[in-house]
């Protein structure tokens, strides 16, 4: 999910910022951002939508 923290420093947000954006916690972010956690289904329409990207652009297609 590396493409999430690349699409949220270009979109010019902290880790805070995006998690205050998402009501989730900072921490959550941080493992979304290094693979340990992945997004719930839920949370992917709305990360999408922040990011201005389509879902599948959220996903490493490299792995």
């Amino acid at each position: 999910m590396n493409s999430i923290k690349q699409k949220r420093e270009a979109k010019g947000f902290t880790q805070n910022e995006f998690a205050l954006k998402l009501s989730v916690d900072r921490s959550t972010v941080a493992k979304w951002e290094t693979g340990e956690a992945l997004p719930r289904a839920d949370k992917l329409p709305q990360l999408a939508e922040i990011l201005d990207c389509k879902i599948d652009d959220l996903f490493d297609k490299s792995a």
